[in-house]
């Protein structure tokens, strides 16, 4: 077997698709489904079940393919030990991030990198929790910042920082004018949300879990609005549809003319950020520094954690 056909099996249970998965090795279908086929006769296994639109990964062929990306690590360790010979900061970064985070770190981050390590550019994906688990599992990003709670899956993690939650609200709206509010009045307002698939979606329905049930009928809780993105949704707080719930680093230093802010009163809820990478992962000092350049930012609001 090669590192070729390796890379190959990674990508279709990677793609779920033969096509997708050539387009993505820079192979025709063909020379990629070829090179499967031997992989399996040399191996005498089924590692993938052909269907008529998606192709399977059999419960041997996961095995397989987990251990092939372990392969594939350490022979781009290799690769990795050279270059820390002499640079261990050089080249690209491949950093992922949830959409929750990546507007408000990444400005201030993408500077204090190319001030600190310019050597070291980051290659940026901005995705849903699930889906960065699954790119750090397949080696398509070296890292990621994430808010816990999320599965175990054997990465290595550094806490980064506690981030306290705040209440936006309409500037007219009654709790604009207080100087802290609680959970339980959080409630009874019309509450607007995340999509489903934001795990900050599951931290505010942590705070006020009522608003899981979407009846417009339960007590003390009118309709439950969704939006595309925290953005999106504090227009609509701004426009008078309802109050929200924001991570404080998306908290606008300046005040604005149509929301307010407002802390909420202790217990404070808020969210755990960390790094989390591939424990195979031999960049030890690109992490290093990525932590570094995280803490150089501003950070407005939030407890960094050593």
């Amino acid at each position: 077997m090669t590192l070729t056909e390796l890379r190959y099996i990674v990508a279709v249970a990677r793609e779920r698709h033969f096509g997708r998965a050539a387009e993505a090795c820079f192979v025709s279908q063909p020379t990629l489904s070829v090179a499967i086929k031997k992989l399996e006769d040399e191996l005498d296994v089924k590692i993938f079940e052909r269907g008529a639109s998606e192709v399977s990964v059999t419960a041997l062929g996961e095995d397989i393919v987990r251990q092939a990306q372990a392969v594939l690590d350490e022979a781009a360790a290799i690769k990795e030990i050279a270059k820390r010979g002499k640079d261990p900061l050089a080249g690209p970064l491949r950093l992922g991030i949830i959409y929750t985070i990546g507007p408000y770190l990444l400005p201030d981050l993408v500077k204090q990198t190319i001030e600190q390590v310019p050597q070291m550019p980051l290659m940026l994906q901005e995705n849903f929790t699930v889906k960065l688990l699954e790119m750090l599992r397949t080696g398509e990003l070296d890292c990621a910042v994430m808010a816990e709670p999320f599965p175990d899956t054997g990465l290595a993690i550094a806490p980064l920082y506690d981030e306290p939650f705040m209440v936006a609200v309409p500037r007219q709206h009654a709790l604009a004018k207080r100087e802290s509010v609680s959970s339980e009045e959080v409630k009874r307002e019309t509450m607007l949300l995340l999509g489903t698939g934001h795990c900050f979606r599951d931290h505010v329905l942590e705070v006020c879990p009522e608003f899981a049930r979407f009846s417009s009928d339960a007590e003390g809780i009118r309709k439950s609005f969704e939006g595309s993105s925290l953005e999106t949704i504090k227009h609509m707080v701004a426009s008078g549809m309802g109050i929200t719930v924001v991570p404080q680093l998306s908290v606008p230093s300046e005040p604005q003319a149509h929301v307010a802010y407002v802390p909420f009163r202790d217990p404070v809820p808020t969210r755990r950020v960390v790094l989390a990478w591939r424990r195979t992962f031999t960049r030890y000092e690109a992490i290093a520094a990525l932590r570094n350049a995280i803490y150089a930012c501003e950070l407005r609001g939030v407890q960094k954690l050593s």
